[in-house]
């Protein structure tokens, strides 16, 4: 049984449209336990125990959520020893091109040492069935790699 942990902060809701697809892809693998939580819900515990982490931001001012950086902030240091190479992912819903929150979680996942398995998945605009389409893609290649050992 792996763990698959969807962290994510949505205020338009179009953030949690693409975490609830996720969400819906890595459930598509069998023996996989999805646990989604929006960013001020999602704790040190739920990192430690995932097998591995998608992370979903909309784009705010070019920069990722402040819900996101604050768990980042709330976790960083305890948790940094302690997850190296765990595999993640990166989901944006952008109103612009989405580039500065992608370097901005790309930046802080070195630290932490995370390994990026998929490329992001950044819907410009309004959420479309093909990004919808692309974030259970997402979550079902993070689910599978991690379910049959691959990361």
């Amino acid at each position: 049984m792996s763990r698959i942990l969807i962290i994510y902060h949505s205020q338009t809701g179009n953030t949690e449209k693409m975490a609830l697809a996720v969400a819906e892809g890595a459930r598509s693998i069998e023996q996989t336990e999805v646990v989604l939580k929006k960013a001020p819900d999602a704790t040190l515990e739920d990192l430690l125990e995932s097998d591995g982490l998608a992370i979903g931001t909309p784009e705010n001012f070019g920069y990722m959520s402040g819900m996101i950086k604050d768990f980042f902030d709330r976790t960083f240091y305890p948790a940094r020893d302690s997850v190296f190479r765990k595999p993640f992912v990166i989901f944006i819903s952008a109103g612009n091109d989405g580039t500065g929150a992608l370097r901005a979680i790309e930046r802080i996942a070195q630290g932490y040492k995370f390994k990026m398995v998929y490329h992001p998945v950044i819907s410009r605009g309004e959420v479309t069935d093909t990004d919808l389409e692309k974030c259970r893609e997402l979550g079902n290649t993070l689910a599978a790699g991690c379910q049959f050992g691959i990361y």
